[in-house]
């Protein structure tokens, strides 16, 4: 019975050195995945989040701009094509 104990302590102690080399290599494939996409977004020259929502921001807010001054522009443009209404006439002065 004896033998039996240790063939399957040996086996035990076998698959517990397995799992902790297979553990072990899946930390090193992780960092070794996670330094290679690191790189290539630091090669592709993207912008931060926060850069973007600045951006996103003022894009905002320069096409809230914009409508106002159309609509200005269209106010304008309307009141220099309205007809014009003549000027009243003085009446000579008389002596």
């Amino acid at each position: 019975m004896q033998t039996s104990n240790r063939i399957l302590d040996d086996m035990a102690k076998v698959a517990s050195g397995a799992v902790s080399a297979v553990t072990g290599l899946k930390g090193d494939g992780e960092n070794f995945l996670r330094r290679h996409v690191e790189k290539l977004l630091a090669d592709m020259n993207l912008v931060t989040r926060e850069e973007f929502d600045a951006v996103k921001a003022m894009a905002a807010k320069a096409r809230t701009e914009q409508e106002k001054l159309e609509a200005r522009v269209a106010e304008l443009e309307a009141q220099l094509s309205a007809p014009k209404k003549p000027a009243p006439r003085k009446k000579p002065a008389s002596k």
